[in-house]
């Protein structure tokens, strides 16, 4: 459902005459994304809510805006759900990048989408109206992946995956340091995601890459609070357990 993945579907599939499949779940995050129940003052609040100054707040709806009027997504296209085949790929559910991502394997071959990458590591985010623990969901999905043992990973950025085993590990082991750095941040002091995530990616972000490194933090810090190593202070503040 991110739009530099369906973004295009509508156009190619005007130009070729190709049919669309999407996973079940994932076309109903779509809708509710891109459809006419889109709410970026939603997504606003919830950024308010988490710490972030109004100020980014209103650079990344606006470019959101700009963003939702570029994404051609399809309405009501063949939905796949998992072990559903496609021309002899088997449909896996691997969530944690997006709450219903899918991936197609066959042969010693995945087709792993934003599920695993060689150069850098999938955003993990936690979202208004998503899955309650996204981290705890991509450690699942590390963990399938180990078990499936592609042959080589085919990604949707950047180059094929060659050890799929020994990157999934090495993503997982990522999450847990940066679990521990989460943990550091707050200290002894309630904190917002907003300040977790200034000392998680120190960068100058843009509006939107900040929002990305919001909801990241927000996604370690909701996996700690569930291990029980952070508890929530309020409505929308951490403190080290």
């Amino acid at each position: 459902m991110h739009p530099d993945h369906l973004g295009g579907a509508a156009d190619v599939a005007a130009l070729t005459g190709a049919p669309v499949l999407q996973g079940r779940e994932d076309y109903e995050q779509a809708r509710r994304a891109w459809g006419p129940e889109r709410a970026p003052e939603q997504s606003a609040a919830f950024m308010v809510d988490h710490g972030m100054p109004r100020g980014e707040v209103e650079g990344a709806v606006e470019e959101s805006l700009r963003l939702g009027k570029r994404v051609h997504w399809v309405r009501d296209p063949q939905l796949l759900d998992t072990g559903d085949e496609v021309d002899g790929w088997r449909v896996e559910l691997l969530r944690g990048h997006a709450d219903g991502h899918i991936v197609l394997v066959r042969d010693g071959v995945l087709i792993a989408g934003d599920t695993i990458l060689q150069q850098i590591t999938p955003n993990v985010g936690l979202y208004p109206n998503s899955r309650p623990d996204p981290l705890a969901d991509y450690f699942v999905s590390l963990d399938r992946l180990v078990e499936l043992a592609p042959e080589v990973a085919l990604p949707g950025h950047g180059p094929p995956v060659d050890d799929v085993r020994g990157r999934a590990r090495s993503i997982l082991e990522h999450h847990r340091e940066r679990l521990d750095r989460a943990e550091q941040a707050l200290g002894g002091t309630a904190r917002s995601a907003y300040d977790v995530s200034l000392v998680l990616f120190r960068d100058q972000l843009s509006p939107s890459q900040r929002r990305f490194a919001l909801a990241e933090s927000l996604a370690h810090l909701e996996r700690l609070v569930a291990v029980g190593r952070a508890r929530r202070e309020g409505a929308a503040a951490y403190v080290a357990a």
